[in-house]
């Protein structure tokens, strides 16, 4: 998942980034399942932190009059995830795709939704890199997070 289009003001951008959360939600009870310890408190931080985020701006979105997309019921995954290693490499992409649709959210908002834009990105920046510090991935860090390599 990637944002298409590029968003024509705030609204549509912050309706795009919230997709992407409703996808994040989705995506770490898949990955929960398939971790363990620290692992596995992480991925429920991460859906936690998303459930905030996706929470929040629904919130946003319907009192300001903007038509609030919908959830799905299920999303697709890029791979079939069977064991610990691709839960690791799913919570990666996953950060590194929802940056993406913050990092273009940012040229649209302003402001408070810009201060906002920005820190969603620079937390699923974070988390990607911490998860490809768990998962043994090198580089630990992209140099522009949220835009494709």
């Amino acid at each position: 998942m990637t944002p298409r289009t590029a968003p024509t003001g705030p609204a549509e951008a912050l309706s795009a980034a919230l997709t992407a959360e409703y996808a994040a939600v989705w995506a770490y009870g898949v990955i929960g399942v398939r971790l363990t310890g620290t692992a596995r408190n992480a991925a429920r931080a991460a859906e936690a932190a998303h459930r905030a985020r996706r929470d929040a701006l629904i919130l946003q979105l319907s009192s300001g009059g903007t038509p609030v997309p919908a959830d799905r019921a299920g999303y697709a995954l890029p791979y079939p995830v069977t064991d610990r290693a691709g839960a690791l490499r799913l919570a990666v992409d996953v950060e590194e795709r929802t940056a993406a649709f913050w990092r273009a959210a940012l040229p649209h908002t302003g402001g408070a939704d810009r201060n906002r834009a920005l820190a969603a990105l620079t937390d699923c920046a974070l988390r990607a890199t911490r998860w490809r510090r768990t998962a043994g991935v090198t580089p630990l860090t992209v140099a522009f997070p949220g835009r494709p390599a």
